[in-house]
């Protein structure tokens, strides 16, 4: 691929590229999943995720999910999914800003812990501590050391929280580049969706190299059996998002399940973290 194309800098999304964007590429599916298809399989997921809160709701138990990935990986939609049919009371969407002044001089986990689900509740992290290891890493907002910290830490955190009796789930959506610049563009161009493309946007796009990096070192860091990490092709968002949906439902015994309804995941939306 010709990297003078990876650009914001273009008034619209390079032809050149667009053989390359999903499904015309080298994926694991040739056609999208048809909308029709998806909305009656979101229709019946949605269905268990209400029994699931009413579990949760009636048996104290908590769930914390986190949701990371490629910028424009589709995190925020798959959260949308997941979220849409439940008592927003119970089901809090947690999108941090950067971390102020005072923030800044506390333990790094800090400000996540007190967003960390009470019982009877479901919180969803769009973004999360692994900031640290992701965008600051890449970015230079932090050092090596405190790199390596995070790195340290991470596993003794993560197992606090699963001792502790919280259901913990860890979401990393990917994407090809082409897929990501495409999206980037549609966020340009679009006046409803311009402003999720932020000026680190930007300064992403040339740093694919640099992300795919700090990508595998921190999933071959942070993978534990404790707190695994789930990873999903998110170029067909589609069956991406029936397949996190999925994961969360299999995992849990709650009541009134219904197996059959839910479905067995696709295994070609799930790549191994060998191969990232």
């Amino acid at each position: 691929m010709n990297s003078k194309f990876f650009s914001l800098d273009f008034d619209e999304f390079p032809r050149e590229l667009e053989e390359l964007t999903f499904p015309d590429g080298d994926y694991a599916f040739s056609k999208k999943m048809k909308r029709g298809h998806f909305e009656d399989r979101l229709e019946e997921l949605q269905i268990e995720l209400v029994k699931l809160q009413k579990w949760v709701r009636a048996n104290n138990e908590r769930i914390a999910m986190v949701f990371e990935g490629r910028d424009a990986a589709g995190k925020g939609g798959t959260i949308k999914r997941f979220t849409a049919n439940l008592n927003p009371r119970y089901a809090r969407v947690i999108a941090l800003s950067k971390p102020s002044d005072v923030e800044r001089g506390q333990w790094y986990f800090q400000r996540y812990v007190r967003h960390m689900p009470t019982h009877g509740e479901m919180v969803f992290f769009d973004r999360s501590w692994y900031n640290r290891s992701g965008v600051e890493r890449v970015m230079g907002f932090c050092n090596e050391d405190e790199v390596q910290q995070f790195f340290q830490e991470v596993p003794v955190f993560e197992g606090m929280m699963v001792r502790e009796g919280i259901h913990f789930f860890k979401f990393w959506l990917t994407v090809s580049r082409p897929e990501q610049l495409k999206r980037f563009y549609e966020r340009k161009n679009s006046e409803l969706k311009n402003w999720k493309l932020s000026p680190i946007d930007y300064k992403s796009v040339g740093k694919w190299d640099d992300y795919s990096k700090a990508i595998a070192d921190q999933i071959n860091q942070t993978h534990t059996a404790t707190a695994p990490w789930t990873i999903i092709d998110s170029n067909d968002q589609r069956r991406a998002r029936l397949a996190a949906i999925q994961t969360v439902l299999l995992a849990i015994d709650y009541d009134g399940k219904d197996e059959s309804r839910i479905g067995e995941i696709d295994q070609r939306v799930i790549i191994s973290e060998e191969a990232i």
